[in-house]
């Protein structure tokens, strides 16, 4: 089977592209060449790889019959972010593809009501991102169910690997506080300290991809969660990564208009849109239809995030 991978060179593209050629696929890349993956792998020499701009081509119409003209058995869509993305390609894709996966998030979901979220709890998303993201999904629904649009919709959570920053245990991007941990230096969180992060290995996602693709026939029509087993709490994730450099980790609390302000306003602003969604989902249906089993907890895909910039000296413990 031909697959086309829509944004492949990202996190997540990393992983999948080496496993769909693997696993036999016929894989056509397509990017804007910007950067290459993550990782080395012999088998993107096997892989076909075509640059396109897709936000040029949309503008045009184009962007959608380059890829009907590819002859895919398979899209996956890494990067689509608004419903007009999204609609542009299915209308050029309709009948002539046999399954359509597309990269959604668990913020769909917005405030947690109870937990774990499952995935037929309603969707009340805040923020642009997360607000697209639902539309899309309800858009790729209603085409499957209701039109026979071959679609399915994986929700990954806080996507971690190496290669990038992780989100910290502060809820936002510095890697300094990964430092501050190692090296027994008191760290600041808002509140209490037990708002939620979700993680999940970029190759967790691969994963899930893949086996959507393998259990076809139950993954039309639905949308996944695709996550790590459990969630953390930002005072347990601080805890465990002073253990991992053997240290009791040194927290203070304080309230949030107090804690924001010791932080950058770029900070304060990530740090706000995790808290206020702190996710917790369930990934049940996701291993009940599609066989999913996440190889890492959250902690293990942080672990060897970590790892990784300490080697490639990005991070001074």
């Amino acid at each position: 089977m031909r697959v086309v991978v829509i944004g492949g060179t990202g996190h997540v593209g990393t992983y999948l592209v080496p496993r769909l050629v693997e696993g036999g696929y016929e894989v056509i890349l397509v990017s804007r060449a910007k950067r290459q993956p993550y990782r080395p792998h012999a088998v993107w020499s096997k892989v076909r790889r075509l640059c396109l701009d897709r936000a040029a081509d949309e503008a045009t119409g184009a962007f959608g019959p380059k890829i009907r003209d590819l002859k895919p058995d398979v899209v996956i869509d890494m990067i689509s972010f608004t419903l007009d993305s999204t609609h542009h390609l299915v209308e050029a894709l309709r009948g002539e593809i046999q399954h359509f996966l597309s990269c959604g998030t668990i913020w769909v979901h917005g405030h947690s009501v109870e937990v774990p979220t499952v995935e037929s709890q309603p969707r009340r998303p805040f923020g642009q991102y997360g607000i697209q993201k639902a539309a899309i999904e309800e858009y790729l629904l209603d085409q499957s169910r209701r039109h026979g649009f071959p679609a399915t919709i994986i929700h990954p959570g806080h996507i971690v690997g190496p290669g990038w920053v992780p989100l910290n245990p502060a809820g936002h991007f510095n890697s300094q506080v990964f430092a501050t941990l190692a090296r027994g230096g008191e760290l600041a969180l808002p509140n209490l300290g037990l708002e939620t992060v979700h993680h999940v290995h970029a190759d967790d996602v691969a994963q899930c991809f893949v086996n959507a693709m393998t259990c076809r026939s139950t993954a039309l029509g639905e949308s996944f969660h695709c996550v790590s087993s459990a969630a953390l709490t930002l005072r347990g994730y601080a805890e465990a990564v002073s253990s991992w450099f053997g240290r009791a980790a040194r927290l203070r609390f304080l309230p949030w208009e107090t804690w924001r302000t010791t932080v950058t306003e770029e900070e304060a602003e990530a740090t706000w849109d995790h808290i206020a969604h702190s996710p917790n989902c369930s990934t049940e249906k996701a291993r009940r239809l599609l066989h999913y089993e996440p190889r890492y907890t959250s902690l293990e895909a942080v672990y060897e995030s970590v790892q990784w910039l300490i080697e490639k000296q990005q991070l001074v413990v």
